[in-house]
């Protein structure tokens, strides 16, 4: 029976995604480990496309111009995200997935060698965009941070409940345009409280300023 319906090839798919999922937590406490010794805080974000990781990242590195800040850019296909920040002179270790759906400890361990000799304080991971793989890959970081802008619906915490149980703070982009949207910024909060009730919630606009600086010294208190 089983070999015509195709479950004991399940079984062994689960295997092996256990297996690696087990390998990416050992290398990650090695991350971790490292980090450390460094003395870098790591601040991984995650969050759809779209949803303004890279403009938070770019508003946050301005206002935090007294710090030694880094990032470590996901993204599947292209190095278009990093090469915005590197303008900004932002260091930035680019990491192309081929495709992949997430970072794991290996791809951010291979790229923090560039960084390290910058020693940064703060370390941002710009996952791949999308809430469901990158919540099940643990990368040796500080804090995950969901980041979710307005324009992206309110039920992204019960579609997506992993991603928020993991983080430790949510960051609600584009507040600015709420005016337009069908979006309850405290109703969105209460849902992913009701996930994780420790999660720390910061409303903000990179655009108009509005929230930034509860964010900013959220970020300072890591220090």
């Amino acid at each position: 029976m089983c070999e015509s319906c195709g479950c004991g090839e399940r079984t062994l798919r689960i295997e092996v995604a256990e297996g690696l999922l087990s390998t990416n937590e050992r290398l990650a406490r090695e991350n971790r480990a490292w980090f450390e010794r460094l003395g870098v805080r790591v601040v991984n974000l995650v969050g759809s496309p779209g949803a303004g990781k890279t403009s938070l990242i770019e508003a946050t590195v301005k206002a935090l111009n007294d710090l030694r800040v880094a990032v470590i850019e996901g993204d599947p296909e292209t190095r278009r995200d990093a090469e915005r920040l590197s303008r900004l002179g932002i260091p930035v270790a680019a990491v192309t997935t081929g495709g992949v759906c997430h970072l794991d400890a290996r791809m951010v361990h291979r790229a923090f060698h560039a960084l390290e000799d910058l020693r940064p304080e703060i370390l941002f991971i710009e996952n791949v965009g999308n809430l469901l793989c990158p919540a099940d890959f643990s990368l040796g970081e500080d804090l995950t941070v969901v980041v979710l802008s307005v324009t992206e619906g309110e039920d992204k915490p019960e579609k997506y409940p992993q991603a928020f149980r993991r983080a430790r703070a949510l960051v609600l982009t584009k507040v600015d345009l709420l005016p337009y949207v069908d979006f309850d910024t405290e109703k969105v909060a209460e849902l992913a409280r009701r996930i994780n009730p420790a999660l720390k919630v910061f409303p903000l606009s990179v655009k108009t300023g509005e929230g930034l600086s509860p964010w900013l010294d959220f970020l300072r208190s890591l220090l």
